[in-house]
């Protein structure tokens, strides 16, 4: 029984560049609130409702980060299984442009995500480095 291709797993360099891009870390955001007080004008303050809101939506916005963190390890921890569940399988993959087909021997975790290592035929040769990603057909052991 043949599967499709496995999905692109973000790596953790790519999820720290999207959080480093998009959004401010909580003691910047300490410092810009106490920035706030220290400079509002003291005839027209702002309202308490106002700083109450800002501080619920920080709240947010922290909760939000640390779902997209559990969601980001939990995606880890998924593409490390798929690999673990491929040792001994027979997988078509796209490498550097060419096909290449062979038995799942074994699993390397690197910082990019897991790596596999796959024979050709018996004895063949060792093809290593291959990523989830670059899977493209998963074939039921012959």
């Amino acid at each position: 029984m043949a599967v499709d291709a496995i999905g692109n797993v973000p790596t953790p360099q790519d999820n720290a560049a999207i959080t480093r891009k998009s959004s401010i870390s909580q003691d910047d955001f300490i410092k810009l609130f106490l920035a706030q007080l220290q400079f509002q004008d003291p005839l027209e303050p702002v309202d308490n409702r106002e700083f109450l809101a800002q501080l619920a939506q920080f709240s947010a916005l922290e909760q939000s980060r640390q779902t997209s963190e559990n969601l980001a390890s939990m995606l880890s921890m998924n593409a490390a299984d798929q690999a673990v569940g491929l040792v001994g399988k027979v997988v078509d993959a796209q490498v550097e442009g060419n096909a290449i087909s062979g038995t799942v021997i074994a699993v390397e975790f690197t910082s990019a995500g897991p790596k596999l290592s796959l024979r050709a035929g018996s004895g063949g040769a060792v093809q290593t480095g291959v990523a989830l990603s670059q899977v493209s057909l998963v074939k039921s052991n012959q």
